[in-house]
Parts: C-alpha cells; sequence; structure tokens
C-alpha cells in the first residue's frame, strides 16, 4: 500500500475539479487554454487539502521510528528526539516513502504560485480582450499587466536595495525565497480570515434555513424581483450594442480592409441578429469613392469586447431565470404537498428533462413525499447543528491555539490523544474533516462571493472566463495560509509549538518564519483571532444591512423594500406559471386530437392518395396515346383563350372613381 493511497487521491481529485469546472465553465465555447489553466489550479488547491493530512501521519509515524532508535534526549541534527517509547510504531497504511513528498510539495507550490501571480493575471487580460488577433490580445494583456508586474518588480528591487545596503542583514537565497514565501501567505492569510469569519456563520445559517418552506419561498420570490430587472437590464443593453454593430456592418462593406474584424464580431452576436443584418449585405461599394467616416480599429476592438460581454451576460440571465422558475414551482409544489392526505408528491407541471428509469423506480411519488415533506426538514436541522459545533470548535482554536502548556486548540488536543495510540486512520480521519471543513467555509465564500458583474461564479455553464480564471487566482493565494493554519490548529507546525520535532514535508517547504520574526510571532498567531469579531458581525447582517443602505437590495425580513420585491416577484412567477400551464394545455389538446382524429385523418390520407394514384395513371395512358387526334382542339382552345385576353379591355386606374358594380356597365361590353 505504500504510495497507493496518494495515487488514488491524485486520481480522485482530478476528476473531482474536473466536474465542478464541467458544471461552472462551458468546455464547448470557452478557449481551451481558459479551461486547462483553471482545471490545473482548481486541481493543484484541492490536491493540497487532500493530501496534507498523509503528510500528517507519515510524520508522526517517522517521529516515532525516530525516537524509537535513538535514546533519551540525544540530539539527532537540527531536532531533539523524544525518549523512545517502548510501544511499537506500526507503519500507517497510506505511509509515503521518504523523499516524495518534499518533492512534489516543492512541485505543487510552485507551480501554483506561479499560476496566481504570473500565467492566471496575464490571461484574463487575454480573455477580456477586444482583440482580432493573437498578437493583438497578447499587447492588451501585456499592457493592462504592466502596472501589476511593475509594483511588485519595484517592491522586491526596493527590499534588495536595502538589504544590499544594511551591513547588519546578511540573507542568502533560501532567507529571500522564504522572505517571498511569507509575503505572499501574509497576502493570503489577510483575505483567508475574511472569507472564514463569513463562512463559519453563513454555512450553518444557510442549512438551517433550507429547512424553512416559507423562507426559500420567499426568498426565491426575491431573486426572482430583482433576476427581472437584471434579465431586462441584459437584453436591453444587447439591443443597444446589435444597433451599434448593425451601424459598422451598414457603413463598412465588404471591399473594406475593416470587414473581417466585422465578421468576426458578426460570428459573437446571437443567431437571430446575425440573420436580420444578413440581409442587408448584398450590396457591394467602392469604399474609396465615398467619403464616410469609417470607425478604427480601435473602436472596433472595444466593440467586439462589449459584444462578447453582453452575449454572456444575457446568455447566462436567461438560463439562470428559467432554472428560478423551476425552483420556484418546486417549492410551491412541496408548500401544497404538506398537507397531502394521499402522501404522494404530485407535481404541477413534469420535469422537461427526461429522468432515469433508476431513479424513478427507487424515488416514487410516496418516497419523494417523505423525503421533501417529512424528512429533509429535519435532516437540514440535525445537519445545521453539527456545522455549528464546528464552528464554534474552529473559533475557539483560532484564539488559542498559541497556547502550547496547556494546549487548548481542541484540534491539536485530538491529534495528539490519537497520536500516544498511534491510530494513524483517526489522525488522518481528524485531519481530513477539520481541512475539509475549514476549505469549504472559505471555497464556499469563493463560490458565493460577486463582485458586480466583473466576478461571478454562475453555476450550469454560465461562468465567464475572466470569473474561471479569478477563482483560480483566488484558490492558489488561499490554500497556502489555509494549510498552515490547519496545521498551526494541530500544533504541528514547529512556530507555533515551539518543539524541535521533525516538521512536516510541507512546513519544510515553506521554511523557517523565524527569518520574519515579527511575522511568526505576532501576525500569524494574532491576526487570526480577529475571526470572532467577523463571525458576530456576519451573524448580525451587518455587511447585509451596510449594503442595503447604499442602494444594493439584500434580502432582509425587516425591510420593507424587501417586502415590495417579493410581492413582486411573486406576481413573476404567478404569470410565468399561467402561461406554462396554457401552453401544457395546448399541447394536451392537440396531443387528444391526434389520438381521436389520428386514424380517421390517415384514411383519408390514404383515400387522397388513391384517388391521386387514378388519376396520374389516367393521365399517363392519355399521354401514351398519339397525339394527332387532339392537336386541333388543343390549338382551337388557346385561339379561345387568346381572344379572350384581347377583348378585355385594362382598368383605368388614373380616373377618379373605380366602379366594380356589374350592371352599370356599357352593354357593348
Amino acid at each position: 500500500m505504500s504510495g497507493a493511497a496518494l495515487g488514488l487521491e491524485i486520481v480522485f481529485v482530478f476528476f473531482l475539479a474536473l466536474f465542478l469546472l464541467h458544471r461552472y465553465g462551458d468546455f464547448k465555447k470557452q478557449h481551451r487554454l481558459v479551461i486547462i489553466a483553471t482545471l490545473l489550479a482548481w486541481y493543484l488547491c484541492f490536491l493540497i487539502v487532500f493530501i496534507l493530512p498523509l503528510d500528517v501521519s507519515t510524520t508522526i509515524y517517522n517521529r516515532c521510528k525516530l525516537a524509537a532508535n535513538s535514546s533519551p534526549a540525544e540530539s539527532n541534527g537540527s531536532y531533539v528526539t523524544l525518549a523512545p517509547s517502548k510501544q511499537k510504531c506500526f507503519k500507517p497504511w497510506s505511509y509515503i516513502p521518504n523523499g516524495i513528498m518534499p518533492i512534489f510539495w516543492r512541485v505543487v507550490y510552485w507551480t501554483s504560485q506561479f499560476l496566481t501571480w504570473i500565467l492566471l493575471p496575464f490571461m484574463q487580460s487575454y480573455a477580456r480582450s477586444g482583440g482580432f488577433s493573437i498578437t493583438g490580445k497578447i499587447k492588451t494583456a501585456l499592457i493592462e499587466n504592466a502596472i501589476y508586474y511593475g509594483t511588485y518588480l519595484l517592491i522586491f528591487g526596493a527590499f534588495l536595495i536595502y538589504v544590499a545596503v544594511n551591513p547588519n542583514f546578511n540573507l542568502q537565497w533560501n532567507q529571500l525565497q522564504t522572505i517571498g514565501i511569507a509575503a505572499a501567505n501574509t497576502w493570503g492569510l489577510f483575505l483567508l480570515v475574511l472569507l472564514l469569519g463569513y463562512g463559519l456563520v453563513e454555512i450553518p445559517r444557510s442549512h438551517w434555513n433550507g429547512a424553512k418552506r416559507g423562507y426559500l419561498l420567499m426568498k426565491t420570490y426575491f431573486k426572482a424581483a430583482k433576476l427581472m430587472t437584471e434579465k431586462a437590464d441584459a437584453e436591453e443593453n444587447l439591443e443597444d450594442i446589435m444597433e451599434e454593430v448593425r451601424k459598422v456592418s451598414e457603413s463598412i462593406k465588404y471591399n473594406h480592409p475593416l470587414r473581417k474584424c466585422v465578421d468576426t464580431i458578426l460570428k459573437k452576436c446571437p443567431t437571430e441578429y446575425q440573420e436580420r443584418m444578413g440581409r442587408n449585405m448584398d450590396d457591394y461599394e467602392d469604399f474609396d469613392e465615398r467619403q464616410n467616416s469609417y470607425p478604427s480599429e480601435k473602436s472596433l476592438v472595444k466593440l467586439h469586447k462589449q459584444v462578447i460581454y453582453s452575449v454572456q451576460r444575457h446568455r447566462r440571465t436567461q438560463v439562470q431565470w428559467q432554472i428560478l422558475l423551476e425552483q420556484a414551482f418546486y417549492l410551491e409544489d412541496v408548500a401544497k404537498n404538506e398537507t397531502s392526505a394521499t402522501r404522494q408528491f404530485v407535481h404541477t407541471f413534469h420535469s422537461q428533462e427526461p429522468e432515469n428509469k433508476i431513479i424513478q423506480y427507487f424515488y416514487t411519488p410516496t418516497v419523494e413525499w417523505y423525503w421533501e415533506c417529512l424528512l429533509r426538514p429535519w435532516f437540514y436541522r440535525v445537519l445545521a447543528v453539527v456545522l455549528a459545533m464546528f464552528s464554534v470548535i474552529v473559533v475557539w482554536s483560532e484564539c488559542t491555539f498559541f497556547s502550547t502548556q496547556p494546549v487548548l486548540s481542541l484540534f491539536a488536543v485530538f491529534i495528539q490523544l490519537a497520536e500516544k495510540t498511534y491510530n494513524y486512520i483517526y489522525i488522518e480521519m481528524a485531519c481530513f474533516l477539520t481541512i475539509f471543513f475549514l476549505s469549504i467555509c472559505v471555497y464556499s465564500t469563493v463560490f458565493r462571493i460577486r463582485v458586480f458583474n466583473y466576478y461571478y461564479l454562475a453555476s450550469h455553464h454560465q461562468t465567464d472566463a475572466y470569473s474561471l480564471l479569478f477563482s483560480g487566482m483566488l484558490f492558489c493565494r488561499l490554500t497556502p495560509p489555509l494549510c498552515l493554519n490547519f496545521l498551526g490548529l494541530t500544533h504541528m507546525d514547529a512556530t507555533i509549538s515551539h518543539k524541535n520535532t521533525q516538521p512536516t514535508a510541507y512546513t519544510s517547504i515553506m521554511g523557517s518564519m523565524r527569518v520574519l520574526s515579527f511575522i511568526a510571532d505576532g501576525f500569524y498567531i494574532y491576526y487570526p483571532m480577529l475571526v470572532v469579531i467577523l463571525c458576530i458581525a456576519t451573524y448580525f447582517s451587518l455587511g447585509t444591512r451596510c449594503l442595503n443602505l447604499l442602494g444594493f437590495q439584500q434580502f432582509m425580513g425587516d425591510s420593507e423594500m424587501t417586502s415590495d420585491l417579493i410581492d413582486e416577484g411573486k406576481e413573476l412567477i404567478r404569470r410565468e406559471k399561467r402561461k406554462r400551464q396554457r401552453q401544457e394545455e395546448g399541447e394536451n389538446r392537440r396531443r387528444e386530437w391526434k389520438e381521436r382524429y389520428g386514424n380517421r385523418d390517415d384514411s383519408t390520407r390514404n383515400r387522397v392518395a388513391h384517388t391521386d394514384q387514378k388519376e396520374s395513371s389516367f393521365s399517363e395512358t392519355n399521354t401514351n396515346r398519339p397525339l394527332s387526334k387532339y392537336t386541333r382542339s388543343n390549338g382551337r382552345t388557346e385561339r379561345d383563350r387568346i381572344e379572350l385576353l384581347q377583348d378585355a379591355e385594362p382598368l383605368d386606374f388614373n380616373a377618379d372613381s373605380v366602379n366594380d358594380d356589374p350592371l352599370e356597365l356599357d352593354s357593348g361590353r
């Protein structure tokens, strides 16, 4: 089993990251480099979270083996081993051989740092660029990131000059590397505590509110009203952009040098707009002979960027509106079925997507009623209580993990108790649950947060390239300080435990933070205590109230604006429900008509086909006969037609009035 657990987790985490990226991204429409870069960033961050418990269990085994092979208080290099334990050191089932983990962590860490600080910011600007060529997009990305990269180079250069001038500093390359890692982790820890303080309160509260059907339905109505406003705004914005595209397309003809750029813009437009604009593109005019003001290439680049953004936003709002309608209809069905005497779940509308037969066999209407109306609320309540207990333990440990005598961090107590008995499965499970809960609190906040329309992770393949790359940047910057914070909570970090024991492979890659004592002994220890204030602010919804005062409508039960939006959303859902009911009634009537009169129509159709076949056979027999017999009569018929046409007089359209009464016509005519 040596190394097998590592290989299994590497494969499992890859498919997990691929599944999440498929849910939020669009593999068919988005650029492959964007998909690959985002997948790599998510994969490396999730991999660190899943592999770190194996590193902890392997480190505990190595400490036990080192202590068993040495005398009491014997010095072993830079570490002082403990007294040998009389209990035999059992090798864990997930033991990773020496030398593998340092290389693994070094590759994973530096790859993620290269992604978050260099590659992903460049790809963000490249994805948002409206250039028509690869060279133009690269040029735009370099210009936009010049200030970004120049700021870091200026700070680093000033620091190097200060170190070179000051004789008190004698830093080596390893120490400079540690300072760079400490700077990156400090920035990540600052953002980590903000996101963690929100997630520790909001995740248990969201599950507790998930058991309240009335609460969920009111919040869905509120979302419907806000989304309808955003949807109307997106449609209006798209119409304005398409009008500009139409004007540009009509002014720049086929023989213009910039026509290729216009064609590229037209390809990004929706199909109905492409067909509408293509009707007036049949003429060919020489642009040199006309003194018209044509748009420049720079303006076309700006228009191309606006088209990409407006089309993506319009498509996203349309999909989200349909999803929200399904959710609202389902919640209304749950509210109706709660008082059902038959205890069978009845849907107002049938699912538009075909359901799996296996799910239909086991998830019957009776099972669905018991789950949705009876068991699910209690399950969410129990889960909310468990998550709230985890949150309390995390907050307590964040405030007391610096205390080593006595050990007050509950996570450190659990790990040390398991370490005495060398129960590696318990150690790995405790470590995994701890870091997994911390990751859920942080990562779920990244998925929920929305910065206007610039950063927004929308499910059902509606996330744009910029938001995907930005999420990869956040994950790569948050994961290393998250893991260091976890090691501090469990006292596996020598900087926190103040013990000269063998560190984990992950900590050895980070280097000794003693180079910057004010960060190691100050910021890393006392700044996480700020999570208490953030949790209190989140519990009382201070951020939501501030946004509501600034004009950003948020869901608040005691707000008049919230009540108005709920009523508006309820009316919108009712209107959409009536529309869908009329559609289903029309489809049912057509289906019944087809089932009732389908056989009669088939018989009538067969009778008409049989008559046509007889007439065609009769005409074929007539055409096969000699034509000389009918030549004279046919010619006479044609002469009669010509005489009738010559005898008819044309109408005088210039007359004052036209008399249509045949009784008042001249007798000669």
